[in-house]
């Protein structure tokens, strides 16, 4: 039995999503036991946030203020310790957390899971996730503008929610929210009927295991309701479907399959997936001017990347809408030592088989393997591109014979790339590979 106190992570764009966000919470709340905490980060760029937590009818709000006003510390100072304190009480069944959309749930999600709370009375030291545990995560949506946010380049600075040195944009929210919920709540009234079938087929390839309820408008969720009828609403309805396996919070891994939870493969309303895998690496300088390819018409792009200048590390590129990211995401089974093959054996055993199944005598698990999602680009084209990328017959002699050489390349995702080029920005990253973010 696990007696930690569930958490039910809600969010949602800024707008009409919000509001549907705040309006589940509420009604989520009206069930005895359950407490609803939210912070307003509105005030945050002046070291200001208001917490606001809602059990059996009642209110309780703070004013913090924050020395070094960001969202981790927010995190850090108040979210995560908090949670602890609730979860000691007997009278806490169920925490709702109704997320700010300056807050991602992912995030949110992670620092439970990883980030040591310290200094709680009658608490030992340690994770939050030690005393709450994530009973999933709910994200909230507009019909009549997600699929715009999702496909653009706007930051949130930009459309003025969030202060000019938070670079984030509305794409990578709208994108990032829905990958990573497990059950959806969207709202179509006044959303012209083709946008609304067009975001739905991206949300069965975005989040093709999330049950998804929709509703006219974030009011038709009601707020006094009598707690007896609550089950039998779309809401609660909703949550009931979420699948056993679900992710409830957990974290992505990269080195898995991309075509989680068996999402469509046909094409539908000018949506579709493609795939692209290949045992050939890229030529970075090739592969950063076909990176263009991917930021036009195209939802999201995700998936690991060989580089022929960086064979060692396994390169993580991940877009959405007009901006994109490229990371690090660990080393090559054929790069590790046999110590650290040993150990990953015993954590990973299902990279361990998977690897064995394309191993190749001379370059081992090193692969490409990308999906992108389009809504409005040729996949052939795209196809092309990625193809031209890729190292030709002489380029991959000297990637197995004169590695010396291929080193001397010049890497635009190398350390001594100087950002910005032409079109992008450097921005913090993981890894060797560095980070990048478009900005077209």
């Amino acid at each position: 039995m696990d007696d930690r106190t569930p958490v039910l992570v809600i969010a949602g764009l800024p707008g009409r999503a919000a509001e549907g966000v705040q309006r589940a919470a509420r009604r989520l709340g009206a069930e005895p036991g359950t407490v609803v905490v939210r912070h307003d980060l509105s005030e945050l760029h002046e070291g200001v946030v208001r917490r606001t937590a809602y059990l059996n009818g009642r209110v309780d709000a703070t004013v913090l203020e924050l020395a070094h006003g960001c969202v981790s510390c927010t995190l850090r100072a108040d979210l995560l310790p908090y949670l602890c304190l609730l979860a000691q009480r007997d009278s806490v069944r169920r925490i709702v957390l109704a997320l700010d959309p300056a807050f991602e749930a992912e995030a949110v999600c992670q620092a439970i899971r990883d980030v040591v709370v310290s200094g709680v009375p009658g608490r030992v030291d340690g994770p939050a996730g030690h005393s709450v545990r994530i009973e999933a995560v709910l994200t909230c949506l507009d019909a009549r503008d997600w699929l715009t946010d999702a496909t653009g380049d706007d930051t949130l600075a930009e459309r003025g929610h969030a202060t000019a040195e938070d670079d984030r944009t509305m794409a990578q929210l709208a994108v990032g929210q829905v990958e990573f919920a497990d059950a959806l709540l969207g709202f179509d009234g006044g959303a012209d009927p083709d946008e609304r079938m067009r975001t739905a087929a991206v949300l069965a390839r975005l989040a093709p295991r999330a049950p998804i309820a929709w509703l006219d408008e974030p009011a038709s969720l009601g707020q006094h309701a009598p707690s007896e009828m609550l089950r039998a609403d779309a809401l609660f309805g909703l949550l009931d479907r979420i699948p056993s396996d679900a992710r409830r919070g957990a974290p992505f891994d990269p080195h898995a399959s991309l075509l989680r939870g068996e999402p469509p493969l046909e094409p539908d309303c000018g949506v579709a997936l493609l795939e692209f895998d290949t045992d050939r690496p890229f030529h970075p300088d090739r592969l950063h001017s076909a990176i263009d390819a991917l930021l036009e018409g195209v939802v999201s792009a995700r998936g690991r990347v060989w580089l022929a200048t960086q064979p060692d590390e396994v390169v993580w590129l991940e877009s959405a809408g007009g901006g994109l990211r490229i990371g690090g995401a660990g080393k090559w089974l054929a790069a590790m030592t046999s110590a650290e093959l040993d150990e990953l054996a015993q954590a990973d055993p299902e990279r361990h088989m998977m690897a064995s199944l394309r191993w190749d005598e001379h370059f081992g698990d090193r692969h490409s393997s990308l999906v992108i999602l389009v809504h409005d680009a040729d996949a052939e084209e795209i196809r092309h591109a990625l193809h031209w990328a890729l190292v030709d017959e002489d380029e991959l002699r000297q990637v197995r014979f004169a590695p010396e050489r291929v080193a001397l390349w010049h890497d635009p995702f190398g350390d001594q790339h100087e950002d910005p080029c032409d079109t992008t920005v450097s921005t913090p990253g993981t890894g060797d590979a560095g980070s990048r973010t478009n900005e077209r």
